[in-house]
């Protein structure tokens, strides 16, 4: 790891008013290593109620500044690895997640061991898969959330493949693109119905180039089987046709497919599942979590491109 980028740079939100933490140029292979926060977590556990805490929700460690990174390219993100610390926690907050209805109006804090296995209860244990549920650029204008919702150039998408081995593409609206990297988990369900699954601090080790002209309206994984294309909108029926088309126009501009065989393929072999929640109108800070349409993620095996 050539730089370390501490969690004491945790930021509120994407932003590009914020001061650049660290620049590097694009390509040079410098690995940055990114250090999350759980204080929100430590804090609901000690006190008992979110109205209580005092740290950031959520908070996104950066930016980082990209030379050679303009609007209308792709930042290039590689995870190289997730180092975890030696615990997370698993909370239920009022309101919060699909089992809102069935835990009810008291907070729940767990902490969850973390070593070789990831102790979920005294008897069930399970392997640990580090991902990084927050991560993006700077919007051209305004600021993005690091809760909900997300936007086309990232934030919270909480999504499993966000992990060693991917490489993600990031839409560029600023000059360096100011990537920002938070809320790292243990290990995570596909869909997160606790809206918070098993976070952890860590630190997310990346390296980063830049894609020259390559405008996107929303990110994109590739993983060692799979390019994986996030649909971002609201309601969530938008949200898939987003995804769809993205993934379609891959297919027949990139790739050389005709319509037909796109549409026959997609139909056949392209796996969609929900991500993390989008978002909602205006989020209360203590009660933030009412989303409105969803992250929706679409699989293309890579074994269809040749």
């Amino acid at each position: 790891m050539d730089h370390l980028l501490p969690k004491s740079l945790g930021q509120a939100s994407f932003d590009a008013g914020i001061a650049p933490a660290l620049t590097v140029a694009a390509g040079g292979g410098e690995r940055i290593g990114f250090e999350t926060d759980d204080a929100v977590y430590a804090q609901l556990h000690e006190r008992g109620s979110l109205d209580k805490v005092t740290a950031t929700i959520n908070p996104v460690t950066g930016p980082l500044y990209v030379e050679g990174a303009e609007p209308g390219d792709a930042l290039q993100v590689t995870v190289h690895e997730i180092h975890l610390k030696d615990h997370g926690w698993s909370v239920s907050l009022p309101g919060a997640g699909a089992l809102a209805d069935r835990m009810g109006e008291r907070s729940f804090t767990r902490r969850i061991p973390v070593g070789e296995r990831v102790q979920l209860t005294e008897r069930i244990d399970t392997a640990p898969r580090p991902m990084i549920g927050c991560i993006g650029t700077a919007p051209a204008t305004g600021t993005g959330s690091t809760i909900m919702p997300s936007f086309a150039s990232g934030g919270n998408m909480d999504l499993t493949d966000v992990a060693p081995g991917a490489t993600v593409y990031l839409p560029v609206l600023v000059p360096g693109a100011l990537l920002s990297i938070g809320d790292i988990h243990a290990v995570m369900a596909r869909g997160e119905s606790s809206f918070v699954a098993i976070e952890a601090e860590g630190v997310a080790v990346v390296s980063v180039d830049v894609v020259k002209s390559m405008p996107l309206r929303a990110p994109r994984v590739e993983t060692p089987g799979e390019w994986c294309f996030i649909g971002i909108g609201d309601p969530v029926q938008e949200s898939i046709k987003r995804g769809y088309e993205d993934m379609f126009d891959f297919l027949v501009d990139d790739r050389g497919f005709t319509r037909e065989d796109a549409y026959v393929v997609m139909s056949a072999l392209a796996h969609s599942e929900l991500g993390g929640p989008t978002g909602s109108g205006e989020p209360d800070p203590l009660h933030p979590f009412t989303a409105v349409g969803a992250v929706t993620v679409h699989r293309l095996p890579k074994s269809v491109l040749g």
